[in-house]
């Protein structure tokens, strides 16, 4: 069986400059993504597909294999399938004899986890025989809110007039967006990383956070630490 890791970085980033390549508890970002994928016995090889040069140097360093990703795919509005289809397609076109049964995409900005949650994952896909499988952590005691086009605040995901004790609400799950995994061929039929039989691989709430700011560096920088994720 072939698992291939493919580990989307594009070099712009608004919010954060060079983001995925920034300092993160004394590693570029990126290499926390390439060393958990590299340390899960069940991935066959990981790639990085990026337009930059520089995130391609570093991510070789730590043992990843390159993909230059071409311009026309690498704007703010290009979807991650493109980028996922265009590297699935290099990857068989450089290794022909090894069919891909399933890809492995983690996400660079979600450093929380470790390689036991890929292997677990990998081994549940396999188990349950399912097309595509995402992360996700159980929301049970969140209540959500929204404002409509006048401002009117309306609860979402339960009656705010009739509220319920936790232990009577049903589990829910939210879909942190640490990783995927699905079938090459789903991407090339559906162009969706998820569809057919979909399982959830259900996270510790701790690695739900995600890195889009300044403060989520320091605060997951502190949850890596404090809860040894860092020690690999």
């Amino acid at each position: 069986m072939r698992v291939t890791c493919i580990i989307l970085a594009r070099g712009g980033s608004k919010g954060i400059p060079k983001k995925n390549i920034i300092n993160f508890c004394g590693k570029p970002l990126i290499a926390w993504t390439i060393i958990q994928a590299l340390a899960t016995k069940e991935v066959s090889d990981v790639w990085v597909s990026s337009d930059s040069q520089e995130i391609l140097e570093i991510s070789k360093q730590y043992g990843a294999k390159s993909i230059v990703r071409p311009d026309e795919i690498s704007g703010d509005t290009e979807s991650s399938e493109s980028a996922w289809l265009h590297a699935i397609n290099y990857i068989e076109g450089q290794e022909k004899a090894r069919n891909i049964e399933y890809i492995l995409a983690p996400q660079v900005t979600s450093p929380l986890r470790n390689s036991i949650d890929f292997s677990n994952a990998i081994k549940q896909i396999l188990i349950e025989d399912s097309d595509s499988l995402l992360s996700v952590v159980e929301i049970e005691d969140f209540f959500i809110w929204k404002e409509s086009g006048k401002n009117i605040p309306e609860s979402v995901n339960y009656d705010y007039s009739c509220r319920k004790p936790r232990q009577q609400i049903e589990n829910r799950f939210l879909e942190n967006g640490s990783f995927y995994i699905f079938k090459p061929q789903l991407l090339k039929d559906k162009n969706n990383r998820i569809g057919g039989k979909i399982s959830l691989f259900k996270m510790d709430r701790f690695k739900m956070f995600q890195i889009d700011n300044y403060e989520d560096i320091k605060l997951s920088s502190v949850i890596m630490s404090g809860f040894g994720l860092d020690k690999i």
